[in-house]
């Protein structure tokens, strides 16, 4: 070989990329409507007899079997930021909520985890002379952020919702049927502002996981989901080599 001395460089340049897209992401069937694999009770081994797949092969909590409640939890892997989708209905004053970074090893999961509240705005408080209050209802973040009343428009009672959460550091978006509705940015200060006004003062464990399981509610109401899948954002990475000859 003559007297060129090869050098080789190696630049390496790695991107993180938080859009989370279905089209750049794979989505993990939590629930596809022929299986409750991977769903057990909030610190439980398995999933409460109350909890059915119904002949249309939809989720359901089974209200009259009473020893058989209790929220439940996709057990098998814990998620950090991702867009959850799923479709689900209620019957005339129902209410339920979609519950993501949940620990366990506490005491119920609504004082520790962030909820996405389902509920029928409609007609709840005359069934049960109870006035809900605007953070009570349909996609707000229980207790925290309401959801944009121009915005939301639910399906009429026993028709199927949409919903979608898409959670970044960044930002969180509620998505329902199809439109945004609510969005902030966790850990704010405005976040902790309404943490230590709201109900959720005294709860000091609220919001303050960064990863953790996906969970459904029990509140004492039938409800139907379907179609529970989510996505978490990919990383690209891209590494270019430069060879240069002298």
């Amino acid at each position: 070989m003559s007297n060129s001395i090869s050098i080789l460089f190696f630049v390496m340049c790695i991107f993180s990329c938080n859009n989370i897209t279905k089209e750049n992401n794979d989505w993990i069937y939590l629930f596809d409507g022929t299986t409750t694999n991977g769903w057990r009770a909030y610190n439980e081994d398995s999933l409460p007899s109350g909890w059915i797949i119904d002949k249309e092969g939809a989720l359901t909590f089974n209200k009259e079997d009473k020893a058989g409640g209790g929220d439940i939890i996709y057990g098998i892997e814990e998620f950090e930021n991702f867009e959850l989708y799923l479709e689900w209905k209620l019957p005339l004053g129902g209410n339920s909520g979609i519950f993501y970074h949940i620990k366990e090893g506490f005491n119920g999961i609504a004082q520790i985890a962030p909820e996405y509240q389902l509920i029928d705005d409609e007609n709840y408080s005359k069934i049960y002379n109870y006035e809900l209050q605007e953070w009570q209802q349909t996609a707000s973040d229980y207790s925290m952020y309401t959801a944009d009343p121009k915005q939301k428009v639910l399906k009429p009672i026993g028709e199927w919702n949409t919903t979608k959460i898409r959670f970044t550091p960044e930002l969180v978006e509620h998505w329902l049927n199809g439109k945004k509705v609510l969005s902030f940015v966790p850990w704010s200060d405005d976040w902790y502002q309404r943490k230590a006004a709201g109900k959720w003062k005294n709860s000091t464990k609220y919001g303050s996981f960064k990863r953790g399981y996906i969970g459904l509610q029990d509140h004492d109401s039938p409800i139907w989901l379907s179609l529970i899948h989510i996505s978490e954002p990919t990383r690209r990475y891209a590494i270019w080599v430069c060879v240069v000859w002298v």
